[in-house]
């Protein structure tokens, strides 16, 4: 998405519950014993606002919202499940997730994995501290700079060997969000990150920290299945192609953001 209209939806934020107007659920179909069918998504628990541990310590964001809705509306119990980021090809390998749904980059995984349309768009971007002397990309020059293992932002900047090599270091975190604490700390002088967290993080946590104007690589979020499995691909589309169409994922997106960040159907 354009880096405004991202900027204005995060500024817009809201926590507000709003109920959702989507079409009458489905039956739930029965597993083998006469259980209903699980409908279990992976999701990186530290990635606000798609997918994080709220204070209650309940399983909220805008991903998960997503994924329930369709779960309901295919009649699937929705399971929730925090995976290690670095972890969750192993994870969907072993069926031990449907898919992977959180802030989940195309870019680049094309072919490992059966994926459905885009449905947001986002940018890869360098956060640093307010008072930093860092205004550019070219003033990361010897600078240490974090990004999660295994994300879209360290494939961002492994294609862009022409910026990387001018680092001084390049360091690897479990999470964005030790990398902010890092950053905080003094720990290390950038983040690599999507556009989308460090903004609402920025936003809801008051930290003092600024996204740099230049992006360093756009991107579209999908939903990830095991490669072939395109029966359960096909199943959650449709559902979500019908969200768009009655008006529910732009009563989601409005829950999170304040305006519709939704492609499908547009």
């Amino acid at each position: 998405m354009k880096a405004s209209k991202l900027v204005a939806a995060v500024m817009a934020v809201t926590m507000a519950a709003i109920p959702f107007a989507g079409c009458a659920k489905a039956e739930a179909p029965a597993a083998e014993g006469g259980e209903t069918k699980q409908f279990v998504v992976g999701f990186d628990a530290e990635f606000p606002p798609m997918g994080f541990k709220d204070n209650n310590g309940d399983y909220v964001g805008f991903d998960l919202d997503l994924a329930k809705e369709v779960a309901d509306r295919l009649g699937y119990e929705f399971v929730a499940k925090p995976i290690s980021w670095d972890a969750k090809d192993q994870e969907l390998e072993s069926g031990n997730i449907d898919c992977i749904w959180n802030g989940f980059t195309i870019s680049g995984r094309e072919d490992k994995y059966t994926w459905t349309d885009a449905y947001m768009e986002n940018n890869q971007v360098v956060v640093v501290n307010a008072d930093s002397d860092i205004k550019s990309l070219a003033d990361l020059a010897g600078k240490k700079v974090a990004v999660q293992k295994d994300s879209s932002g360290l494939a961002a900047l492994e294609e862009n060997t022409a910026l990387t090599e001018t680092f001084g270091d390049l360091v690897q975190t479990d999470s964005y969000l030790t990398a902010l604490m890092d950053l905080e700390s003094g720990g290390v002088d950038a983040i690599v990150m999507d556009e989308i967290v460090a903004r609402y993080e920025i936003q809801t946590s008051g930290k003092n920290m600024v996204v740099l104007d230049e992006a360093i690589a756009s991107e579209e979020y999908g939903v990830g299945f095991l490669l072939g499995n395109t029966e359960l691909r096909d199943e959650v589309q449709a559902a979500l192609e019908e969200m768009a169409k009655d008006g529910t994922l732009a009563e989601i997106s409005n829950k999170w953001f304040g305006t519709d960040v939704t492609t499908v159907g547009k």
